[in-house]
């Protein structure tokens, strides 16, 4: 009988997996087959509502690939907003390893990394979700904020890049109407609008369609369309304001002692999916944008409507301020500001 022979496992270097991202610890060229067999499940905590478009389209598709793709050894466990913790306590639970995961805005926790309100996105900076995309994997802002969580315990990497637009209960006809109008935000972006003259608040998800529908904020920002559409807030806030505020990232937090215990083969599954959906969900929301605001214009009587000229100017004034304090951060904000600035003047922005 003719003895087959096997192939002998190469000694394949995995530390870097995601190129300034993540750096992934060396795998054993040999997994023992009852290691490998072995079954995963995570806890992950989401910052949206089961009922906002991207709990379904973000984290149920991760989820759903992932199990596939492991041959169902790795799954993930998903909670909607507020089921064990909402907004800015989704970071302490990943950090402490209550859950191993979840899904947060960089919004929420800006005081954790110097680069974080450039991770978020700065208001009235970049133009189109390719440009922040560009900058949050090629020029280096996610490893800016990584190489600060990292001694925290916790990884962020980008779930998608997106727009963010206003919707307001009425229109604005003149930069004088900002002072009396009520928006919900939070971030940087909070500080945009209340740079530009208005009176912005911070909302959490859940509560948000509640507090346009009794009169508690004027507007709110959900993401754009597909936030406005999927929690109904057209319903309330019939006005779709035009150009986008700007351009933002939300993300996966991680922590890293339970990304560090799964078995190499899986780690690489994960963090590759990871990666690559950054891309795909990006580009596939801009689709999703575009289907959900035809919607609102044809079935629920939505009207796109510009800002008018004299807001636009304060909103860039304002963008010109936040940028400034994001840089004074420090040096590794001075260095993603850098980037950020560079990028503007390639595209002809500045």
């Amino acid at each position: 009988m003719e003895r087959t022979t096997l192939p002998q496992p190469s000694n394949v270097d995995r530390r870097k997996v995601l190129k300034g991202s993540l750096a992934v610890a060396a795998a054993p060229a040999f997994i023992s087959v009852a290691h490998a067999q072995e079954k995963i499940t995570w806890k992950v905590q989401s910052h949206w509502p089961k009922a906002s478009g991207s709990f379904d389209d973000s984290l149920g598709v991760l989820a759903k690939e992932l199990d596939e793709r492991t041959g169902g050894r790795f799954k993930l466990e998903l909670y909607g907003a507020g089921e064990i913790a909402k907004d800015r306590e989704i970071y302490n639970i990943v950090r402490r390893g209550v859950v191993s995961m979840g899904t947060i805005s960089p919004a929420y926790i800006l005081g954790e990394a110097q680069a974080m309100g450039l991770y978020y996105g700065v208001p009235g900076t970049l133009r189109e979700s390719w440009e922040m995309m560009h900058l949050t994997k090629n020029l280096g802002i996610e490893k800016m904020v990584n190489d600060q969580l990292r001694p925290k315990g916790v990884i962020m990497m980008g779930d998608k890049s997106y727009p963010t637009e206003l919707v307001l209960k009425k229109k604005i006809t003149s930069a004088a109407d900002l002072g009396s109008l009520k928006v919900r935000s939070t971030g940087t972006m909070l500080e945009y609008l209340a740079a530009a003259g208005a009176s912005p608040q911070q909302i959490a998800g859940p509560e948000l369609y509640q507090g346009l529908a009794t009169g508690v904020v004027d507007g709110a920002h959900w993401g754009a369309a597909i936030g406005a559409l999927s929690m109904k807030l057209w319903e309330v806030a019939p006005y779709h304001m035009k150009p986008a505020l700007g351009f933002a990232n939300d993300a996966y937090i991680i922590n890293i002692a339970a990304l560090d215990k799964l078995p190499a083969d899986l780690r690489l599954q994960f963090v590759s999916l990871v990666e690559e959906r950054y891309f795909r969900r990006s580009v596939e929301y801009l689709h999703q944008e575009a289907i959900s605001l035809n919607t609102g214009k044809e079935k629920m009587n939505v009207e796109v409507v510009r800002f008018p000229d004299d807001v636009l100017k304060r909103f860039a004034d304002a963008s010109n301020t936040i940028l400034k304090k994001e840089i004074a951060k420090g040096d590794i904000a001075a260095k993603g500001g850098q980037a950020v600035t560079k990028l503007m003047s390639d595209l002809g922005y500045t």
